[in-house]
């Protein structure tokens, strides 16, 4: 082993919606802003305070298309990748910098429900979900048994 290591977990809400990007070979590329919160109290004046944090997100290929599909902007997801900074001229010969994370890893934290009450759809107008299984009474009597617990 290298004795480094490059890991960064994140959980946060999408600041917008994936941009896609195509090119020529078959592959793409889909870029989105994650927004990560710390919230605490100031000691002094007994404030809440909120700090927000953007991460630029970088995913490829069929992930790149799984995100544009299913992921909209406020949608919770928890990204795992690692931190890449590239470098770039702007228009005027500048060397500039930027720090994203590119994603190997990622889960929907957001239900399909959840995101739908997200975009200003009352309870009345989501569709109605299947019916789910009733949990029925354990067939097992209960009583004194053996278990420690």
């Amino acid at each position: 082993m290298s004795g480094t290591l490059n890991k960064v977990m994140l959980i946060g809400h999408l600041g917008d919606e994936v941009k896609m990007h195509y090119f020529d070979g078959g592959g793409c590329i889909g870029r989105f802003p994650l927004a990560t919160n710390e919230t605490y109290t100031n000691k002094q004046t007994n404030e809440r305070i909120t700090n927000t944090e953007w991460h630029n997100i970088v995913v490829r290929n069929k992930a790149a298309e799984i995100c544009e599909k299913y992921l909209s902007k406020g949608d919770k997801v928890y990204i795992e990748g690692r931190i890449k900074t590239r470098k770039w001229q702007d228009d005027s010969g500048n060397d500039r910098y930027s720090t994203e994370i590119q994603c190997n890893d990622f889960t929907f934290l957001t239900t399909k429900n959840e995101s739908q009450a997200g975009s200003h759809l009352t309870p009345a107008t989501q569709k109605p979900q299947a019916s789910q299984p009733q949990v029925s009474e354990p067939l097992v009597e209960e009583g004194d048994d053996d278990l420690p617990f």
